[in-house]
């Protein structure tokens, strides 16, 4: 596979990433508004490390569980703001 070719792919997935973020993101507004409904806390640590356990447990590379890690908590840390 050429440059172009391998770019183009990157952007097809971008793409896709794109979708299932803001689909992502739709559901944790919905799980905001029944915590504030119930009350519930918006950060719950527990919720938190079993999410990240689960992926970790899930990867099977070339990204190591660190750098899984660290962009899931990212994406958990910016989609909290719409929890709120």
């Amino acid at each position: 596979m050429n440059l172009e070719a391998l770019r183009a792919e990157i952007d097809e997935i971008d793409a896709e990433l794109l979708q299932l973020l803001n689909q992502r993101a739709r559901c944790v507004i919905e799980v905001g508004a029944l915590k504030r409904a119930s009350q519930a806390e918006v950060y719950v640590p527990d919720r938190e490390r079993l999410l990240l356990e689960r992926l970790t447990s899930l990867n099977e590379g070339p990204l190591s569980d660190e750098m899984l890690t660290r962009l899931f908590q990212q994406i958990i840390d910016t989609l909290k703001e719409l929890q709120r």
